[in-house]
């Protein structure tokens, strides 16, 4: 026993021997919850004559499950046979295949994927006449696996009131998929944890049978755990109730995957005689930057308080930075990552970018390329690897060479005009035998030529390239903003986007993408089109390039659990981007976005940057921003870098907002922030010097069609008032209140405002 707990804080060491009945372990970050788990299993099978298949232990990932079995097995030192750890789908899934006899499947049940599922809903929808471009596969799908992730069959679903045209289609649609995939001898994931339930809950034998052979059953990560998930576990640990699950309800971070916190509460409710042990010694991040954490994540409701505590007291103040825009703030955080090379010989590993949206990646991106600094993008693909983005690039190349054969065959049918794959094999064959390129053969087309192509497939490739002409042209006059502009609108990509998307949300990511490169190529509009698409071209090759052995990590913050870095960025830390704008309304969803932060900052070892922009491109807007609200709640003494401490917090519309003065005369222009009553000042960095921009001229009042009270139309926000109006060089800011979408501060220069009356 000495060999297993030397090493044990007081605290793991409890976690570890607490052996009879239900335990509640509430794990701080980086304070050794894995090392508890392993170190408990150990002990079970080598202390107390466990056999290891009496032991189940759960996790979400199968990375997880792998370590966690292997770092057991080391304990041991040699191999724990029967011992049963994997996720959770994993093990019903097995469980499922034992038990066919008592389900509605055959032993040989195939698990469907995203794509076989779309297929079988694809025929639904059109079974039921529904309108697959408005009400996606995806999107009915998604509603479905909401809807068995809280245990509610297609029978019950279909006893719930609906509450629109989109709930209805969902209620028809559930019950057709089911039967389909039961037909099929077909199980999706959701499927999996729900039939699981369903056996053990409605046949006795077989589930006294798994309450009998498991004598205990462990937990990890359980602040991530659904309804379905939180039953079967309670379904498993029966009777006996030796359960032992690890969890923190300030890192749920995964609501929109059908996780909830709560059941660390409800679990609570379930077992009163739980034995409840804190974590709270902390093994990764100094002290300043576990207070900052604890400062951001006191302010939520609900929760057991932690006072996390470190070895490694004291440690570098959290730098707080504001650059001018999203460019300057990753050219800033580009500078530092050199800088912490240089003059502490880390590696670039050492380094990780975290962000809120998959849009943000774009200036991160650029600026990694432009400094040569290696990088790796962890849970998504490369801003310019996006498929909207590259199929707009796509129209873009095809615009400037109407040979590109690879671009052509890509958008001719995106979004679909009509012009399926046979249609387009034959104008390929047509092209060759003539030994004409792409365009040629487009143009000779429109002139009237014969082709082989023939019904409604000729007439859309005419249009298509009626239209490719008419940008053409426009991208000679030398605007790419209208272009591009054009593009978006005379496709209907908006409308296709809405199409292939499973969910608002998507569509939302995707729609923020699309307006991230039109700020690209809004920032870049002098560039004659080929050069603009060069400059594109590095920055997408890139993504091929990089060395993942010594790279800097850029990941958003819901990819980041889990890991660790000695420095660690929180860019874009702003109000709209975190918290989301999506979260205002919603306090719960304010909470998780504060859960969100309290995950980035506890990622950081040594050194924790956080950064915002004065201005930021959003929607292709060029907006003034707020620095996020949940700045204010980090202790003035704990920051450095923005010239003083923050001296000032602000209540302003019921929201907390931070304001930084500057006493250092220093040599860098001042950021105007007038309307705070404040001049706040971005300090220079090394190497900045080729940055900075020269102090900006005293503001004049051009002139402006707007006046306050007066009502404006915005295509994006609806219709509004015009609260003030604040005059800057060669530009006007608007505040209007929009009837629909809150108060928004916009620049009349993008705003495109219509004035009403």
């Amino acid at each position: 026993m000495a060999d297993l707990l030397a090493g044990l804080n007081p605290q793991q060491r409890e976690a570890v021997t607490t052996i009879e009945g239900p335990v509640l372990v509430l794990a701080g970050p980086g304070s050794g919850k894995t090392r508890v788990l392993t170190h408990r299993i150990a002990h079970l099978a080598k202390d107390h004559r466990v056999y290891p298949d009496r032991i189940l232990a759960v996790t979400f990932t199968n990375k997880a499950a792998a370590e966690m079995r292997e770092r057991s097995e080391r304990l041991m030192g040699g191999k724990l046979d029967g011992l049963q750890i994997g996720t959770f789908h994993a093990i019903c899934a097995r469980l499922l295949r034992r038990e066919a006899d008592n389900t509605p499947y055959g032993r040989d049940y195939v698990i469907y994927d995203t794509d076989d599922q779309n297929n079988v809903m694809r025929g639904i929808l059109n079974e039921l006449n529904a309108d697959s471009k408005k009400f996606t596969p995806g999107r009915v799908l998604n509603a479905i696996s909401s809807a068995k992730n809280e245990l509610v069959n297609a029978e019950a679903f279909a006893d719930l009131p609906t509450k629109d045209y989109f709930s209805e289609l969902v209620r028809r649609a559930y019950p057709l998929y089911q039967r389909a995939l039961v037909a099929n001898n077909a199980m999706d994931f959701d499927d999996l944890l729900m039939q699981t339930v369903v056996l053990l809950q409605t046949h006795e034998p077989t589930r006294e049978k798994y309450q009998r052979r498991l004598e205990y059953v462990l937990v990890d990560e359980f602040q991530d755990t659904n309804q379905a998930q939180y039953t079967l576990v309670r379904l498993l640990s029966a009777p006996q109730q030796n359960v032992f699950v690890v969890g923190d309800e300030d890192q749920g971070i995964y609501a929109f995957r059908g996780a909830d916190y709560r059941n660390v509460h409800q679990f609570k409710a379930d077992y009163p005689q739980a034995h409840v042990i804190l974590l709270v010694q902390n093994y990764r991040s100094t002290q300043i930057i576990l207070d900052a954490a604890r400062a951001v994540i006191d302010e939520n409701r609900n929760r057991t308080p932690k006072a996390l505590f470190t070895d490694r007291q004291g440690g570098a103040r959290i730098t707080l930075r504001e650059a001018y825009s999203e460019s300057e703030e990753a050219e800033y955080i580009a500078e530092r990552i050199r800088d912490g090379r240089r003059r502490d010989g880390r590696d670039y590993k050492d380094f990780a970018i975290m962000y809120r949206t998959n849009a943000q990646s774009r200036a991160l991106e650029d600026a990694m390329v432009a400094a040569h600094i290696p990088y790796r993008l962890v849970g998504g693909v490369g801003f310019y690897r996006r498929a909207e983005i590259k199929d707009l690039i796509a129209y873009l190349r095809l615009i400037h060479n109407p040979n590109d054969s690879v671009s052509f065959e890509r958008i001719v049918n995106v979004p679909a005009r009509g012009v399926g794959k046979t249609s387009v094999e034959k104008f390929k064959e047509w092209s060759a035998l003539r030994g004409i390129g792409y365009g040629e053969a487009l143009g000779g087309m429109m002139q009237g030529e014969a082709s082989p192509i023939t019904g409604r497939a000729v007439k859309s490739l005419i249009e298509f390239g009626h239209l490719l002409a008419h940008w053409r042209e426009l991208a000679g006059q030398g605007d790419l903003t209208h272009v591009f502009d054009s593009i978006v609108e005379r496709t209907g990509f908006t409308i296709h986007l809405n199409s292939i998307s499973d969910s608002p949300d998507q569509l939302t990511e995707r729609m923020e993408n699309v307006q991230e490169l039109r700020a690209v190529i809004e920032s870049k509009k002098d560039l004659a089109l080929g050069d603009f698409l060069e400059d594109v071209s590095l920055v997408a090759e890139v993504d091929q390039l990089t060395d993942e052995n010594d790279s800097v990590t850029l990941l958003t913050l819901h990819s980041a659990k889990g890991l660790e870095y000695p420095v660690v960025f929180l860019a874009g830390m702003e109000d709209g981007l975190l918290p989301h704008s999506r979260s205002f309304d919603e306090r719960e969803a304010m909470e998780e976005e504060r859960r969100l932060l309290y995950v980035g900052i506890t990622r950081a070892k040594d050194q924790l940057y956080m950064t915002y922009a004065f201005r930021r491109m959003i929607f292709g807007e060029s907006s003034v921003s707020e620095p996020s609200r949940f700045l204010s709640d980090v202790p003035a003494h704990l920051l450095e870098g923005v010239s003083t401490q923050v001296k000032s917090m602000q209540e302003r519309d019921g929201y907390k907002r931070m304001v930084t003065w500057d006493s250092d005369s220093g040599d860098w222009g001042s950021v105007d922030r007038s309307r705070s009553g404040a001049s706040a000042k971005i300090l220079p960095f090394p190497g900045a010097s080729a940055m900075r921009k020269p102090p900006p001229a005293p503001p004049t009042h051009p002139a402006t069609p707007y006046r306050v009270g007066q009502r404006v139309r915005h295509a994006k926000f609806g219709d509004g008032e015009i609260l003030s109006l604040e005059f800057m060089k060669d530009d006007v800011e608007v505040t209007v209140r929009f009837d629909s979408e809150g108060t928004k501060r916009l620049s009349t220069a993008f705003a495109r405002l219509v004035i009403l009356g």
